[in-house]
């Protein structure tokens, strides 16, 4: 019988498989690749990236994981402000003027500043909101950010705008994966506190792609990661839990003390079919938008006016935002080398519209609206453009989601769950959530050790006067 055997190879489950790693653990995943929605290819000196591109820093739990696997993360150099619509591209000054000096009809600018306002005044609620405040959990601080502006959308928060006024704030809220009329208008305000600089930002980068960190952490558990292994039901015993699962076309069966399920919440739902009826309710309501991401690989031999740019939203465009991954090469070079690395990403309705696209036609579509927004510069040095897409990529809060979220942290009695679906920080949130339930998971073997004689203490009896 295993310790605990986690199902899934994604941030979450290497997470707690990193936690874990003293005890006799399995980690099975049904993908031939680790790592889920992170995943990085090195080129050189520089990498393509389709998933996860930016982590927390100082006092997260990311920091941590970074620190204890030896892996290393930087502040992200370039400037995470620019935009390209209806022609004009800036890339700097305060985000606040980008109404006043983009070019847009009159009542779009006004609709704009209005909205603008409101959105203002959200993020500064929405700040002391995200405080850490003294004694309390972390469990504690994500119920009051879910339960912030939880009973409407965003669209409903900001109000009916005419098209370019709208594409503005669409560009910044769909990055969760999530439409304006699908999100939360606190998870939307949310995310204008993080692409403004407020709160707890996700803003580091790791050097030489995000897989260094999820290969890293695969390397050090060995053949106790599984790949190909399809898990398709979790059972609980009396005191144990069995794992079924198919790996090379037969079927295979593993008991554990304990099982981390870390994988999306559709899946938790199916395969957990003796979990707690109103914990599998919870998961089947967790919602998904989907992802579409192109890298480009470049061969330019000089500098690029982009090179001192990581972000470059796109209002009106085929993808939502394009980010420059040889950005913390060029913020690390004392002399331009040549080359670079650039990645569009399609969340929500943009990436619905390509998913059943052929992948030479998302390639042409990226290309074509990012050769347009850099002024006719960049598809002459692509030398490499793959694409990589997920149906159900990112989760993202909506009306509503407040009320889950009790009962999501309970978790099962031998079964615990972790996912970005657990918390509102994407990559963070996987983190966390892999950590607390490694912790849960480590906390009852450690006990039954005890009780079974394994522990240098196994009771203590008090005799009466």
């Amino acid at each position: 019988m295993k310790d605990v055997v986690i199902v899934g190879a994604g941030l979450a489950g290497l997470s707690a498989g990193w936690r874990l790693r003293h005890w006799d653990s399995l980690v099975l995943e049904a993908d031939t690749r680790i790592g889920g929605r992170i995943k990085s290819e090195r080129r050189g000196n520089y990498w393509l990236n389709w998933g996860g591109h930016v982590f927390a820093g100082e006092g997260s739990s990311t920091e941590n994981l970074l620190s204890e696997v030896g892996v290393t993360a930087v502040a992200i150099p370039g400037s995470l402000q620019a935009m390209s619509l209806n022609g004009k591209f800036l890339r700097s000054g305060h985000i606040a003027t980008y109404p006043l000096r983009l070019p847009m009809p009159l009542a779009d600018r006004i609709a704009t500043v209005r909205a603008g306002l409101k959105v203002v005044a959200g993020v500064a609620r929405y700040t002391q909101v995200v405080k850490k405040r003294p004694g309390e959990s972390g469990a504690m601080r994500q119920q009051r950010i879910y339960d912030f502006e939880n009973e409407r959308t965003f669209e409903d928060f900001i109000g009916e705008m005419p098209e370019d006024a709208a594409s503005l704030f669409k560009t910044t809220v769909t990055r969760s994966a999530g439409n304006m009329d699908q999100i939360a208008a606190g998870a939307g305000i949310g995310y204008f506190s993080l692409v403004l600089g407020f709160g707890q930002g996700l803003s580091n980068g790791i050097v030489g792609g995000p897989s260094t960190l999820t290969e890293s952490i695969a390397a050090s558990l060995g053949d106790r990661v599984q790949l190909g292994a399809a898990v398709h039901e979790v059972v609980h015993k009396k005191d144990s839990v069995v794992v079924r699962y198919v790996q090379d076309g037969r079927e295979h069966e593993v008991e554990a003390r304990a099982v981390v399920l870390a994988t999306t919440a559709d899946v938790c739902h199916r395969v957990g079919v003796d979990l707690p009826g109103e914990l599998r309710d919870a998961l089947s309501q967790i919602k998904y938008g989907p992802h579409v991401s192109t890298a480009f690989l470049t061969n330019e031999s000089g500098p690029r006016p982009w090179d001192d740019i990581y972000a470059i939203a796109a209002p009106k465009r085929s993808f939502a935002i394009a980010l420059n991954q040889a950005s913390i090469v060029r913020g690390a070079e004392s002399e331009r080398q040549p080359g670079g690395s650039m990645m569009t990403f399609s969340p929500a309705a943009l990436g619905q519209a390509l998913l059943e696209k052929p992948e030479d036609e998302v390639i042409q579509t990226h290309l074509k609206d990012l050769d347009e927004v850099l002024g006719g510069k960049f598809a002459d040095s692509v030398v490499e453009a793959k694409v990589s897409s997920w149906k159900n990529a990112s989760p993202y809060s909506f009306p509503g989601r407040a009320k889950l979220q009790s009962t999501l942290t309970r978790g099962g009695d031998r079964v615990f769950l972790a996912g970005d679906f657990m918390g509102t920080l994407y990559t963070e949130s996987s983190i966390t959530s892999g950590f607390s339930a490694a912790q849960s998971a480590a906390s009852l073997l450690a006990t039954e050790r005890q009780k079974n004689g394994h522990g240098r203490f196994t009771g203590l009896t008090i005799a009466s006067a």
